[in-house]
């Protein structure tokens, strides 16, 4: 009862634990409002709803270790409002541009940074929507995906050792001692 007034008409319904924009829902009436909010209730005691904010695309900032660590566009599907479209068996994504660090707006950046740091240390991918002046955070995926050649554009292998270095990092400190530089 509090979503309409609340958000508006179209808003975004989805499951909290929805991947990869499945259960993720545009509701553009509120008859659909009630039907989906049934079906999702069937699946989980808790959905989520979203003021719909369209837009080209979506910011993905992976924070690891309380720090930024990739940045990236994720396009929305040719023809649809989504970053992955699935149709009658197949998927359809929009293309992915990662950049640097510091050609990202500084605004994203620190939104998700923040984000991210208010949950752990862990390996988050942020997603961000701007529209206008404005950022808006979506939400963090504390397992985000890191495909070759989409979130490694920029830094290419350098991605995962940064990655590995922690882990690395993060097993000396349990033991006591630093990290052996390694013998490759």
């Amino acid at each position: 009862d509090e979503i309409v007034p609340t958000l508006g008409l179209p808003c975004v319904l989805k499951l909290p634990d929805s991947g990869f924009g499945l259960d993720v829902v545009k509701i553009e009436t509120e008859e659909s409002l009630r039907k989906e909010a049934e079906r999702f209730f069937i699946k989980s005691e808790l959905i989520i709803a979203q003021e719909w904010l369209p837009s080209d695309f979506d910011w993905r900032v992976g924070v690891y270790d309380r720090r930024p660590l990739f940045v990236a566009k994720y396009y929305m599907a040719p023809g649809h409002w989504k970053i992955i479209q699935f149709g009658e068996g197949e998927m359809v994504e929009g293309k992915t541009q990662a950049m640097a660090i510091g050609e990202a707006p500084e605004q994203v950046i620190n939104m998700a940074v923040r984000a991210a740091n208010l949950i752990g240390r862990g390996l988050y991918g942020v997603d961000l929507k701007q529209v206008e002046d404005r950022c808006y955070l979506i939400e963090v995926n504390c397992n985000p995906n890191l495909d070759a050649g989409n979130e490694d554009q920029v830094l290419g292998d350098a991605l995962y050792r940064e990655i590995l270095g922690v882990f690395a990092r993060r097993i000396a400190e349990r033991k006591g001692g630093a990290a052996a530089p390694s013998a490759a």
